[in-house]
């Protein structure tokens, strides 16, 4: 058996293995083996017998729990092997707590130990009681509204929600043995979500030609049922400016991002972000672009875009919370949401958003379709003479490229719609003419390819 991240080798026994035992216990369990060396090979050990008593009491004198002790021989040689098994509860070691993960043991504090401790007891943050909240304090026009959306999309019968509100936070498992309302309850259904959980709100900002550029911005507060939709249309009617284009006599009217993808995307924020953190939802909206930031997770199976869009079963990180908007049919169970989202992209003819997942939380990145970023930049350089309104850009691109230029700086500098209209209407003309030349003429594709005049 080769050492790993459930296998120690030692070759003698010290009392600070006990924080390894811990550690094992609160994550997959393990076996330390006492009496091998670095490699694997067996040094032996002395006073077995000893050792055989005093280990299992340490054991369980210090942490309560059990582990098989076993004497090993290997020709004349003794060695010890200590079998750990994963606990369904959190164990603690001297009143602090490990967590064995990879080939380090990590002490577990603040809000990791929160989560460590809810999730050994089968329970999760959004499931905890609020004290001092009633059903009677809850709002009335976000019940109304949970009611209608969940009748109207056949997620509960007329019946079943016209019922006493108490009866109804029952039946969706809101409220505790003891009688107490959850905190899936106090966010989705309290005037005032914030009075018990600071950041429980959506900030929505647009910004110019540069991240601190900020002209504007609004808040969105209350409960989250009504956040959501709220917040939607907002965005599409105050921060996303549509584009108008004619198909034939037909006018028509272009967003950069699908309403109903986006839509998605703010409401998968809102069921997994951890409101733990006291930070609200955060939508930056540019001219072309929009990103939606919440400090939340995903499991490790779904940590990159790719298998976000992949199928996938359904793990949200508040599951209480989450089965309220299930109910009301603002969600989909199974992963069903991102097929959403691929779908509705696929209306626009625009790209997947990106998703960019690590400890800081989630950022989503949605880029303008190509119809979209066609009818912006002919918006930002209106020409009446096709050919004049060409010169008057090209003369700006010699001007801009006084210095070696990428061909993605100049794309981004002038908004161009892509690197294909780029190529065919400046690039190759410029390159034939001489009035652009290539740092490394040898190899035109290069990616460290840039242009100058």
């Amino acid at each position: 058996m080769e050492e790993n991240q459930n296998v120690e080798w030692k070759e003698s026994w010290h009392d600070e293995y006990l924080e390894w035992i811990c550690g094992y216990a609160n994550a997959y369990g393990g076996r330390i083996y006492i009496g091998k060396d670095d490699k694997g090979n067996v040094v032996g050990i002395q006073k077995s017998k000893k050792l055989l008593e005093l280990i299992p009491s340490k054991i369980t004198d210090t942490m309560g729990i059990v582990a098989d002790v076993n004497l090993l021989h290997e020709g004349q040689l003794e060695y010890i092997e200590i079998i750990v098994d994963k606990y369904p509860s959190l164990i603690s070691y001297h009143g602090k707590y490990y967590y064995r993960s990879g080939s380090t043991m990590r002490t577990i504090t603040g809000k990791e130990l929160d989560k460590a401790i809810l999730k050994s007891q089968g329970r999760t943050w959004d499931s905890m009681p609020v004290m001092k909240l009633s059903v009677d304090d809850l709002k009335q026009d976000a019940l109304r509204i949970f009611k209608e959306k969940a009748v109207k999309r056949g997620r509960l019968t007329d019946d079943e929600v016209n019922v006493s509100n108490i009866i109804l936070m029952d039946n969706l498992h809101l409220i505790d043995e003891d009688g107490y309302l959850s905190r899936a309850a106090m966010l989705a259904f309290y005037h005032d979500p914030e009075k018990w959980v600071t950041g429980a709100y959506i900030k929505i900002g647009y910004f110019g030609n540069s991240d601190s550029d900020l002209q504007y911005q609004d808040e969105v507060h209350g409960p989250l049922i009504e956040q959501a939709d709220y917040t939607v249309e907002l965005v599409y009617t105050k921060y996303l400016k549509a584009l108008v284009a004619y198909d034939g006599l037909q006018r028509t009217e272009q967003y950069m991002f699908h309403k109903e993808a986006f839509r998605e995307i703010l409401l998968n924020a809102v069921v997994h972000k951890d409101y733990s953190s006291c930070n609200p939802i955060q939508i930056s909206v540019y001219e072309d672009r929009i990103y939606v930031w919440n400090d939340g997770e995903m499991p490790a199976s779904l940590a990159s875009t790719e298998k976000l869009f992949q199928k996938h079963s359904s793990k949200p990180y508040n599951p209480k919370l989450a089965n309220v908007f299930f109910k009301s049919g603002m969600i989909e169970a199974w992963g069903r949401g991102f097929d959403k989202i691929r779908e509705a992209c696929q209306k626009y003819d625009g790209p997947l958003p990106e998703y960019e997942i690590n400890e800081e939380g989630i950022m989503v990145y949605c880029k303008a379709c190509k119809k979209y970023q066609r009818l912006l930049y002919e918006k930002n350089y209106p020409v009446q003479n096709e050919q004049d309104g060409e010169q008057d850009l090209t003369d700006a691109i010699i001007k801009f490229c006084s210095v070696p230029r990428s061909s993605n700086e100049i794309i981004v500098h002038f908004n161009l719609p892509n690197r294909s209209y780029f190529k065919r209407h400046f690039l190759d003309k410029m390159l034939r003419k001489g009035i652009l030349r290539m740092t490394i003429p040898d190899k035109p594709s290069s990616k460290k390819q840039k242009y100058f005049s």
